[in-house]
């Protein structure tokens, strides 16, 4: 055994010995290594720290995959307690679950709840066991609200539909009190305009799921598992514009009732002539946020963009998001941001609007005194999506509709920037409910536009481009405060930075 012991190493001291020659041979400069048979092999022994390194290698890769096993059993084991949690009839654990509770709300705003794409809808299985709240919800401070109908000066040559509200005006309609009159679109010969036939119609529609479509982009989308009891309770009413309803009539099938009424499936299509506004999107905003001016003998409204095929029955959708609550107004939480400064800069970046518009936008805001979103506000976020709308019709509901429109109205159409704003300016009078933003995605599928909305104004990036012909890209209608002299100094304003939390944002 210890000559084969020795004849194994000698056999690779020879080889060994045979590499260092080829390499001197070819290099003819020996290293000062290779003279002694030196380094980590050469000697044909082991050094003496060898079995050591081996144990430790070893150890650290078990480390690492015990580690890693301890680690899924913990994420398991989290999760089967919230899975438990919810089910549990201890209020203790429950509440954990609960998305209306404070505990869930503090872990959420401070990221320890996970973000889901979408999740199960807490609603009652069966529309024909829902009870249906007798009368109205009463506000508390604002009772009567009128509107605007004409300029008081009468001064102003063109009628607008949202008026040319003064920035005094602006200043006198968040000042609330139990009787208030302000502006709400729809001035005298502003457009907008219902057929007759429509506004028979609408008087008798109590529960109301709206929709709309402008421009052409979309055709109406079925909604799916809508009771019996729903189909005779609500009105489903697609707002649509004389471009689209032709649109519509080449891509689906139109009929038409014995009253002149225009039906898509489930629909039935009202027609806005003499649209309000140059911009298609801003023409959008008039059914979406004013819906309780086109129809107002409604008490209960549901909006969804038209792009949107409604999954949930609307009478789980009131009860879970209204009733159960006592809530009268409720919106999703946007998926990525909770500042508006942040949503801003997410506008510019993909070109929803004139970036120069928008910073004069948020500049007025920040003047005014709106912070960025933080923890420290009452509110889950400041940034709502507002492509599902939930809403009773009660005087402060609409007085806030009212507000929030003014703001779109006034600068740009991007909803989405204002509604923060205005909860802001009532200072907590306004209470509404923000739910999860993967209960928004459970309640609709989403369709793509027929074609991607874009005009000439949303590539703009310097102020001077609406200099000279560039002029023609000012919205003649509506965004006018942007274009009118603010009575604050604006030149001192530096917005405040923008984390980009999301790289869909």
């Amino acid at each position: 055994m210890e000559s084969d012991g020795q004849r194994s190493v000698s056999l690779r001291l020879n080889r060994r010995g045979g590499d260092y020659r080829s390499n001197n041979d070819n290099n003819q400069t020996p290293s000062n290594n290779s003279k002694d048979g030196g380094g980590f092999f050469s000697a044909g022994k082991l050094p003496s720290d060898y079995p050591m390194k081996i144990i430790w290698k070893r150890g650290f890769v078990r480390l690492v995959l015990v580690a890693g096993i301890i680690w899924m059993l913990l994420i398991l084991a989290v999760l089967s307690f919230h899975v438990w949690s919810c089910q549990s009839s201890s209020v203790f654990f429950s509440v954990i679950c609960n998305k209306e509770s404070k505990v869930y709300n503090f872990l959420n705003t401070w990221g320890f709840v996970p973000q889901q794409h979408r999740c199960p809808i807490p609603v009652i299985g069966n529309p024909e066991r829902i009870v249906i709240p007798e009368g109205r919800t009463h506000d508390q401070i604002v009772k009567n609200i009128s509107y605007v109908m004409e300029d008081e000066d009468g001064s102003q040559s063109s009628p607008l539909f949202g008026g040319h509200q003064s920035w005094k005006q602006r200043e006198k309609s968040f000042n609330l009190s139990s009787s208030m009159k302000v502006h709400c679109g729809f001035m005298h010969n502003g457009g907008a305009d219902m057929d007759l036939v429509d506004i028979e119609y609408v008087k008798n529609c109590r529960f109301v799921v709206a929709s709309g479509i402008f421009d052409g982009y979309d055709v109406p989308h079925q909604p799916s598992n809508i009771s019996e009891r729903s189909r005779k309770l609500f009105c489903f009413l697609m707002v649509v514009d004389e471009i689209s309803l032709d649109f519509i009539k080449e891509n689906v099938t139109v009929r038409e009732d014995h009253n002149r009424g225009r039906w898509v499936g489930i629909w039935r299509l009202i027609l806005l002539k003499h649209s309000p506004y140059d911009e298609p999107r801003r023409n959008g905003k008039v059914p979406k946020i004013l819906t309780h001016r086109l129809f107002p003998q409604a008490q209960y409204s549901i909006w969804i963009d038209g792009k949107m095929e409604l999954l949930v029955d609307p009478l789980q959708i009131l009860e879970r998001y209204l009733w159960r609550g006592k809530n009268t107004f409720a919106i999703a939480q946007h998926k990525h941001h909770r500042s508006i400064y942040e949503e801003a800069d997410a506008n510019k970046r993909r070109k929803r609007y004139a970036r120069p518009l928008i910073d004069l936008h948020m500049k007025i805001y920040y003047y005014e005194g709106m912070e960025s979103w933080s923890p420290k506000k009452s509110s889950v976020s400041d940034v709502p999506e507002g492509a599902i709308i939930i809403r009773e019709h009660t005087a402060m509901s609409n007085l806030f509709s009212c507000l929030w429109f003014n703001e779109v109205n006034l600068f740009t159409p991007r909803d989405q920037l204002s509604f923060g704003y205005v909860v802001y300016r009532l200072g907590g009078a306004f209470r509404f409910f923000m739910f999860p933003n993967c209960e928004y995605n459970s309640l609709f599928v989403l369709h793509p536009h027929t074609r991607e909305h874009s005009s000439k104004v949303e590539w703009v990036k310097s102020i001077s481009e609406f200099k000279g012909n560039g002029s023609s890209m000012k919205e003649s209608r509506g965004g006018l405060g942007l274009w009118t002299p603010y009575p604050g100094d604006l030149s001192s304003v530096v917005l405040p930075k923008v984390a980009r939390t999301s790289k869909a944002g």
